[in-house]
Order: structure tokens, then C-alpha cells, then sequence
């Protein structure tokens, strides 16, 4: 036995198939691997949250709290974990605090452990509610930093957050390098620091998409780092997570060792190989190698795949360039943001626009205006005033938490749905995503839901399908995966080029 074990977090079954294969796993296909993983001996498997909710419904047509419930039951000795998005629970807007609650609540008592904890912004006033939340109903509160590039940010700031999100009763801290931006040394000198300062383990979330990703957790597990998030490398790699065996192997005969067992991880590996090649070809992102242009832009690297394929929709490739230029300008203008759901969307659609028009903020959607009035938290750093003023003109800014400018939603959500809703469940996927939660009840309702022991299998597209599309999937979400909110911009986007 090792003296002190660099424990792991497998993302096979969220951020691995949501990085590279468009969140389009089903709970069908991972069933006949869930005995093995459970006898891995993982700190905990990433099961839930970010895309796969709205994912489960709109494109799986499976419940996703259902999905929960069997992988608790098939799970017993390995807790589960999920991606929060704090008070945007998991949409792409903030939510009112009876509904983060009430999520947060039948969370815990359908299944789940741990609760990562993040706001785009770094803005823990949108953070607050949620982990106490968490703490209220028995879950492990797991306060997330985003990890970003710019004048604004550096390692003193990150330890500063830390202890912030220590002293709100983080039972562990996530360094969530969700663009693959943090290099080994700095990886170094921001876990020593971390541990130094906040007496709290700490967990390491990357991705491979810049190439140094197992050079980074090597790093971060010589400064002390407890856990990693890693994924079978069979859905490792590119821009989701570095491969989990090569991680074990590195460490073995180690004071660091994992302990796992490299025979039983291939098994694993030769099950989900088989899942991405014959049951999800069709959503390969054509990534396949390392890309450093998100150390040149600060674009996380399923952003850039989503670019090539909102421009290859609208017949203007040849523009890529340009966009890839304007997006650290539409940054900088808006205070430094961490690329992340939904700060990526917003700040790379806003790129395009400028792009296409031949004009910067010559159209500003409804998502960047209500960021300029604060509807979206603290910004890193104060956004150009003169983007303030085309966006909002005089216009008062909001300065407080903005969910304390929401109303409840709770009840109004169970009246509108009605008696489509068969459990409290039903009601909180409705007052988060109306449109798929009706449309799946519905189906639902109607006799037309496969059981969810049956594998959802997309048969790879003939080659004529590589020819840009006009089907709501043809526009790849942020990382190349994240099924896209109905943002406005996005609309914009296509009509300034249709007029073109």
C-alpha cells in the first residue's frame, strides 16, 4: 500500500462522452460496465450534471432522474458526482432560490454525493445558496474555482478564492481547468498554495486539449494534490480528460500509488471503445490532436470545434481566423470572463457576430446586454465602458446578487405543467428546461419512451453527411458537446449571414 494515494475521479460516464461524443451516452450503454467501475475502487465516477440533463431529454429521450436512481443502484460503493452550475443549477440562466433548493434536495435523495460547485464569473455570491444547500441536505460540497488566463488572474488570486470558498463550507476545493490552460508549474504552485492556505483536500480537473494534461496532474500530484479527474482512455484524451491507466501507471511503485487495477481499467476500456465506435461515431468532433491555439486565445478546446461548425453552417469557414482574433478582444472588453457555460457562449457567439457583420457590437444580443447589467454576477474585471454604452446606454446597473431580483418559481412551475408532471422531479426539470421537460412527458405520456436499460445507438452518418446541415444538432454546442441554449445571438448569427 502506497502512504498516500493520489485518489481518482473517473469521468467516463459525463465529461468524457460530453467533451467528445456530444453528451449522447445513454444510460442503456453504460449498464453492462457499471459492475466494473463500481469495482474499481474510484474516489467517486462523474455521473451527472453540466449537459446530460437537458441531453437525456432532448436528444436520449430518457429521464434523467431516473438515470440517477439506476446508477445508485447499480453503484453501491462508489458515490457519485456532478458538475453544479451554483445558481444556474444546470440551464444557462440563474434560478430562484426555492428552485436550487428543491434541485439540490431531490438530488441528494435520488442519489447523489457530490456537488461541484461553480459559477462562471468566479462569482461566489452566485455560489452561496447552492452549497448551503448541500450542506443542508447531507451532500459534500465540492466550491469550484475556474481557472483562467489573464491580466487579472493570477495564483494569488486563485488562493484568495480558495479560502473563500473554505470559509462557505466547502467540504473539499476543484482547480476546474475546464480550458486546459493551467501548465505543470503553475499547477505546482497553485495546489502547494491552495493546501497551504485552505486546510481542505483538493481536486484537479483538466483537459487534454493543449497536451500537457498528465504532465499537469503529475505536477499537481508532487505539490499534494489529493485527486484527480481523469477519464478510460478509451473517451480520453483531445479535449476531454488524460487517460485514467496511464495515470495508474505513472504512479505505481510510488508513495502515490492509486492502487487500481490496470487489467480491470482495459476491460473497461474495451467496453466504451466498442460504445464510441458503433453506437456514437456521428458525434466524433474531428479533434483529434492536441491544439495549443487555446494557449494562444484562451478558447477552451471544444469552443473551437463548435466555431468550425457554426461557421461551416453558415458557409463562411474562411472567416475562422478572424473569429479566432476578435474572441480575446470581445474577452478583454467584457472583463475577463472564464470561458465556461454560459460565459463561452455569450462571448463566442458575440466574436462571430462581430466577425460577420464587418462591425464590432453592430448587433448586441439580449445575453450580452443583461451580462452589462450585471444579471450574470461580478465580471473578473470592469467591461469597457463603451461596450456598457452601446449595450445599455445610461441604464442603472445591477450590483446585488442577481437572484435576489427573482421571485419564487417552484409553484408557478407546478401549476403550468400540470398534471403532465407524475413527481416533484417532473416539476424541476420543467422550471428548468419547459420546452424539452414538456415534450418528454409527453412522449411519455403517449407510450413512446424506450425503457432505459435500452442503449440509444446512432449508427455513424454515410460521408454525404458531412455537408453542412440545417438540423438543430448541426450547430455543435460549447465544448464541442454542450447542447446549446436558445440564446438569441445564436439566431442573430445566421440571419447576419443569410443577409450577407
Amino acid at each position: 500500500m502506497s502512504s498516500n494515494p493520489l485518489k481518482i475521479t473517473d469521468t467516463i460516464l459525463r465529461d468524457a462522452h460530453q467533451s467528445l461524443l456530444a453528451t449522447r451516452m445513454s444510460t442503456g450503454s453504460m449498464l453492462p460496465a457499471l459492475d466494473k467501475l463500481d469495482a474499481v475502487g474510484y474516489h467517486s465516477l462523474e455521473t451527472w450534471g453540466g449537459a446530460t440533463f437537458d441531453s437525456a431529454m432532448r436528444f436520449l429521450k430518457e429521464d434523467p432522474w431516473e438515470r440517477l436512481r439506476v446508477l445508485r443502484q447499480r453503484l453501491p460503493n462508489t458515490p457519485q458526482q456532478m458538475l453544479l452550475r451554483g445558481q444556474n443549477i444546470l440551464g444557462y440562466r440563474h434560478y430562484p432560490d426555492d428552485i436550487v433548493e428543491k434541485f439540490v434536495e431531490l438530488s441528494v435523495k435520488n442519489g447523489m454525493h457530490v456537488f461541484r460547485v461553480f459559477d462562471a464569473l468566479n462569482d461566489t455570491r452566485n455560489m452561496a445558496w447552492a452549497m448551503k444547500c448541500v450542506k443542508k441536505y447531507g451532500g459534500h460540497v465540492q466550491g469550484a474555482l475556474c481557472y483562467t488566463i489573464s491580466p487579472v488572474h493570477d495564483v494569488a488570486s486563485f488562493v484568495a478564492l480558495a479560502k473563500e470558498l473554505q470559509e462557505l463550507g466547502s467540504d473539499s476545493i476543484c482547480i476546474k481547468d475546464m480550458a486546459a490552460l493551467c501548465t505543470p508549474y503553475v499547477a505546482y504552485e497553485l495546489v502547494k498554495q491552495i493546501k497551504a492556505e485552505a486546510d481542505l483536500p483538493v481536486q484537479f480537473h483538466t483537459h487534454n486539449t493543449s497536451g500537457f494534461a498528465v504532465a499537469t496532474l503529475l505536477k499537481a500530484a508532487e505539490a499534494g494534490v489529493d485527486i484527480v479527474d481523469s477519464a478510460i482512455s478509451s473517451l480520453g484524451g483531445g479535449t476531454s480528460q488524460p487517460p485514467t491507466e496511464p495515470l495508474v501507471a505513472i504512479f505505481q511503485g510510488t508513495e502515490r500509488d492509486t492502487g487500481l487495477d490496470l487489467s480491470l481499467l482495459n476491460e473497461i476500456a474495451q467496453y466504451f471503445r466498442g460504445v464510441r465506435t458503433e453506437q456514437l461515431a456521428q458525434f466524433e468532433t474531428g479533434l483529434e490532436t492536441a491544439d495549443i491555439r487555446v494557449l494562444l486565445f484562451q478558447i477552451p478546446g471544444g469552443m473551437l470545434s463548435n466555431l468550425v461548425n457554426q461557421l461551416r453552417q453558415q458557409g463562411a469557414e474562411n472567416r475562422y481566423e478572424d473569429v479566432l482574433k476578435e474572441l480575446p478582444r470581445v474577452r478583454e472588453d467584457m472583463g475577463f470572463p472564464p470561458l465556461v457555460t454560459p460565459t463561452s457562449q455569450i462571448v463566442g457567439t458575440q466574436a462571430v457576430v462581430n466577425v460577420l457583420t464587418g462591425e464590432r457590437y453592430k448587433i448586441i444580443s439580449k445575453e450580452v446586454k443583461d451580462y452589462c447589467r450585471g444579471l450574470y454576477g461580478r465580471p473578473p474585471a470592469p467591461i469597457n465602458p463603451d461596450l456598457i454604452k452601446k449595450a445599455v446606454g445610461d441604464e442603472e446597473l445591477i450590483t446585488v446578487r442577481p437572484a435576489d431580483m427573482l421571485e419564487p418559481g417552484l409553484e408557478a412551475a407546478r401549476e403550468e405543467i400540470g398534471d403532465l408532471a407524475e413527481s416533484e422531479e417532473d416539476v424541476i426539470s420543467y422550471a428548468l428546461f419547459p420546452q424539452q421537460a414538456r415534450e418528454f412527458f409527453e412522449l411519455r405520456r403517449a407510450g413512446k419512451v424506450a425503457p432505459i436499460e435500452e442503449p440509444r445507438i446512432f449508427p455513424a452518418k454515410p460521408a454525404a453527411a458531412a455537408a453542412p446541415q440545417t438540423a438543430p444538432t448541426a450547430i455543435a454546442p460549447a465544448r464541442p458537446t454542450r447542447p446549446q441554449p436558445n440564446y438569441s445571438l445564436w439566431k442573430l448569427a445566421n440571419r447576419v449571414q443569410n443577409r450577407r
